[in-house]
């Protein structure tokens, strides 16, 4: 397995932002790549930092569609798995929370940096049939912060920026995740206000 992780690594230095969305999405969806991802973003970023927003949408890109491919995974037969496994009302009771809260399920783990656990997250969404579009969007947002972050770190930094990440990763994601939060109540608390105002028919209420 090391042999081919280091082949799967040299592979995408040679190739660029190319291996760098084939890296993302192997680890997000078939494979375990542990930090491989956020290490080749920081590498890259510190030999081009012009090409900052390329290698963050490439990883982000290769992530999003890896994660796509699990969660239908999920929803083809990920639920009749989970109940031969686990009795049926623990089941049931994990659905229905993460029906509830599945937008900021997906969302904070694909912030957090490895360790985290994650792709059980992703093979959750698809049981609970959360929607593919919000799905998707948790996913490009959560994503696209984290590895934009790293980027950011490493043309701060350099090559120091993993070391960084390590010592104070989990408490900027932290941080991200509750500034999103904060702007994703705000835009609902504006949505809601914005429709009672126009009314169900487009018209002003009076």
């Amino acid at each position: 397995m090391r042999t081919f992780v280091n082949w799967i690594r040299a592979l995408a230095i040679t190739l660029g932002a190319p291996g760098l969305f084939l890296v993302s999405f192997l680890d997000s969806s078939v494979l375990s790549l542990p930090e491989i991802a956020d290490l080749l973003v920081i590498w890259m970023v510190t030999q081009h930092k012009g090409r900052l927003l390329i290698y963050v949408a490439s990883a982000t890109v290769g992530s999003v569609v890896g994660c796509l491919l699990l969660y239908y995974l999920g929803r083809k037969g990920g639920e009749a798995l989970m109940r031969k496994r686990f009795h049926a009302a623990s089941v049931d009771r994990t659905l229905a929370a993460f029906r509830r809260h599945g937008v900021m399920a997906v969302l904070i783990p694909s912030i957090l940096p490895p360790p985290a656990p994650f792709k059980i997250f992703v093979l959750l969404a698809g049981v609970a049939d959360i929607s593919v579009t919000r799905f998707t969007i948790a996913i490009t947002i959560g994503r696209g912060a984290r590895y934009l972050i790293e980027g950011l770190l490493a043309v701060w930094y350099g090559e120091r920026a993993l070391a960084y990440i390590h010592a104070h990763g989990r408490e900027a994601s932290l941080i991200v995740v509750g500034l999103l939060a904060v702007a994703m109540v705000g835009y609902l608390l504006w949505n809601r206000r914005a429709s009672r105002i126009i009314g169900p028919r487009g018209r002003p209420q009076p």
